[in-house]
């Protein structure tokens, strides 16, 4: 592949700074359409010249941008463009999640209230009865579970993926499996069977899954939101009796 590339930075910066300008240039000439999905990138020599680079400065950017999954180190054949496909670009967001889901958990709350509340009312658009027949079905194996914390967990994470992808929306759905901690949801289910209210919980998603099936927009926003505010609020009631919720991970 042939690469033509102005000198747009000087030879040397100071650390971070220098990396994040190679990403900025990566990352522009993704943009620009000169690196496709796929595309393997010239020999590292070749680029670092091209950037005005020392290679080791552009190993760093590479490291960086193999992370966030643009690019894909594959040892002993090259560096290649990933696909760039939403699913993958956003997995980065369940390791904040995951680093931060004490400090920043009513915030994390406060985006998953947004996502999830709008993914339903597309859901309610665009749901078929094939798709209300599913949500039924998982809704129902889960009474047969409703002691068991961990299959509680499980269905509480499919339930509300399983909406998600019903908003025909990848950015929406993959922000929302982002924003999904195991860790949380079990904590949270351990407060709601304490208190005997899990059955309040699951009627919470049947309403949800009314109103997709009547294809009522807004009701099913409403729903969603609700769940999740109803959700936020046994969390508030655990955290106080969890010690280690107070301690960032």
């Amino acid at each position: 592949m042939s690469l033509l590339i102005p000198r747009l930075i000087p030879p040397y910066y100071g650390g971070v700074a220098l990396t994040n300008d190679v990403i900025a240039q990566i990352k522009s000439m993704v943009v620009r359409g000169e690196l496709k999905p796929g595309d393997r990138l010239p020999p590292e020599k070749e680029l670092a010249s091209h950037l005005g680079l020392s290679r080791s400065s552009l190993r760093e950017a590479i490291k960086a941008l193999d992370v966030i999954r643009v690019l894909e180190v594959k040892r002993g054949d090259g560096t290649y463009v990933t696909s760039l496909e939403p699913k993958l670009l956003l997995e980065a967001i369940s390791f904040v999640v995951d680093i931060h889901e004490d400090t920043s958990l009513f915030e994390i709350f406060e985006v998953r209230r947004i996502l999830e509340s709008q993914a339903a009312g597309l859901a309610a658009l665009r749901a078929t009865p094939e798709d209300i027949v599913l949500l039924r079905a998982e809704s129902a194996a889960v009474a047969e579970v409703s002691a068991n914390v961990d299959q509680l967990v499980e269905h509480d994470v499919r339930f509300h993926q399983m909406i998600a992808e019903l908003s025909g929306n990848q950015y929406l759905e993959n922000m929302i499996s982002g924003l999904t901690s195991r860790t949380v949801r079990a904590r949270v289910w351990r407060a709601i069977t304490q208190e005997d209210t899990v059955e309040k919980t699951l009627l919470e998603h049947e309403e949800i899954i009314n109103a997709i099936e009547a294809g009522d927009h807004d009701r099913a926003i409403g729903a969603a939101a609700a769940h999740v505010s109803g959700v936020e609020g046994w969390l508030k009631k655990a955290i106080p009796s969890d010690s280690s919720a107070s301690q960032p991970r």
